[in-house]
């Protein structure tokens, strides 16, 4: 809590602040960019099948999509060569849109979020893109991270293949664990 664990924070990381709906991209303590984003619907959970987003530490196993266009539709972490429009959303409404990029997350706290019935990686959690017509700012999605376009294709510049991510409150109450941990 607070910033007692401040000394043990990387140079660059992501802070998701489930209460907040906010995503933080940070160098160190300072923030350099913040996004608006929604969590899943469900609220924070680490459970596989549960819904949640789950929470503690993590970091980017992934960085998928860079060559797409903005909009690019996902299934599978593969583009279908569909870009998202309002009439392709009419004609498949119960697709959960993943688009853009994405950057899939693991878990780095065994027990917590990695491994057995709570391990992120093996529950496809993602940070991602939405159809511009559905809510940021609110807790509505699967699980994953969801982000306007825009703003997911900036992050995802921003970042690389292992970046720290916390989700939980505004700032970690605890370490970030060595990666074997």
């Amino acid at each position: 809590m607070g910033r007692a664990v401040s000394r043990a924070l990387p140079q660059r990381w992501l802070g998701v602040d489930l209460p907040a709906q906010r995503l933080t991209l940070h160098e160190g303590e300072a923030a350099l960019r913040v996004f608006p984003v929604a969590t899943a619907a469900r609220g924070p959970g680490e459970r596989h099948g549960g819904g949640g987003t789950p929470r503690g530490w993590h970091s980017v196993r992934a960085r998928i999509g860079a060559d797409q266009p903005c909009r690019a539709v996902f299934v599978a972490r593969r583009p279908t060569g569909e870009v998202w429009t309002p009439a392709l959303h009419r004609e498949h409404p119960q697709r959960d849109w993943i688009l853009s990029r994405i950057l899939w997350l693991s878990g780095l706290e065994r027990g917590v979020n990695r491994l057995g019935a709570v391990d992120t990686m093996k529950r496809f959690i993602y940070i991602h893109g939405c159809p511009d017509s559905e809510p940021v700012g609110v807790p509505c999605s699967h699980g994953c991270i969801r982000m306007r376009n825009a703003d997911v294709i900036e992050l995802f510049d921003a970042v690389d293949a292992g970046t720290p991510v916390w989700i939980g409150s505004r700032w970690p109450s605890r370490p970030m664990p060595t990666r074997g941990g």
